[in-house]
């Protein structure tokens, strides 16, 4: 098997692991047996440790030069701190299928911020696919659904949304570091101060997690969230880049929801509303149109 077809394989399991770790999220904070910070200190924690022991094992010790420090500290701010706890806490309060589709949003940000800081020009074809994208994500925040195991879905919702636009940010000012430096270098250093940014807002409700309480399930359900849904997605994620590229990974993450959809209705019996299905031909509408770039002549 050639290095191309591995790397769409390991695309392919990325969106798996993000899409399952949906539901093991769900499972655990559903359930009493963490709560959405406590459970981002154990994630991003063990991904520190399992980066540091892979550093070990195959050493790669890059200097990060003075100019770049800021940034990279930047990207653990936007990248895992904000990122993770937003995520997490608003997974916890909605429905995987919301946050799944809400993710989708993050293209649809990347090219406002690109024509807010970049000056690239908006077409109609952009402003049609920025309308239909919000139309969507609208739809899904509004939306009056008393079914599932939603405790509060607007603010979860919400709070998915701050997620996607701490991520946006931290997708644009990582670039010139995965290009300067080692990507697992920078991953590994961004992982750990951003442990140090987020231990502050989970380490009470760490120290609270009912360990004893964990039956087979509960501990499956960590062990996915943590080291298939954070680490092995992280560098599957990355080996993707490398060798397809950028936009070939980026397509990927529209398989993304299919699976968290298929998972969640299996395993959290959450329903897939009428609204549902068309808050999602509205985002991937306008993701697709948003992106669309034509050559001239």
């Amino acid at each position: 098997m050639n290095r191309k077809s591995i790397a769409h394989i390991a695309l392919i399991f990325t969106n798996i692991f993000f899409a399952i770790n949906l539901s093991a999220v769900k499972h655990l904070t559903n359930n009493g047996l963490v709560q959405a910070f406590g459970l981002n200190v154990v994630r991003i924690g063990f991904s520190v440790i399992l980066f540091w022991i892979l550093f070990l094992i195959k050493p790669v010790n890059i200097k990060i030069e003075k100019p770049d420090r800021m940034r990279l500290f930047l990207c653990a701010l936007f990248g895992i701190a904000i990122n993770q706890l937003m995520f997490i806490k608003g997974l916890s309060l909605t429905y995987s299928i919301h946050a799944a589709l809400l993710l989708l949003i993050t293209p649809i940000l990347i090219v406002i911020i690109a024509a807010w800081i970049l000056k690239e020009k908006l077409g109609l074809l952009k402003i049609t696919g920025l309308a239909l994208g919000i139309s969507g994500a609208l739809v899904l925040v509004l939306a009056k659904d008393n079914a599932g195991n939603g405790a509060n879905v607007l603010m979860g919702d919400l709070f998915i949304i701050i997620n996607a636009i701490s991520y946006t940010i931290y997708f644009i000012i990582v670039k010139p570091l995965m290009l300067k430096y080692n990507a697992v270098v920078v991953l590994r250093w961004i992982f750990t101060i951003g442990l140090l940014l987020a231990l502050p807002f989970g380490l009470t409700e760490f120290i609270e997690i009912p360990w004893q309480q964990y039956d087979a399930l509960a501990f499956t359900s960590m062990g996915l969230i943590v080291i298939t849904g954070t680490f092995l997605a992280y560098l599957f994620n990355l080996y993707g880049i490398k060798i397809l590229g950028a936009s070939v990974a980026g397509f990927y993450i529209y398989t993304q929801p299919v699976f968290a959809a298929l998972i969640a209705m299996l395993f959290l019996h959450e329903q897939l509303e009428l609204y549902k299905i068309i808050a999602a031909a509205l985002i991937f509408s306008g993701v697709y149109l948003a992106n669309k770039q034509f050559k001239n002549g």
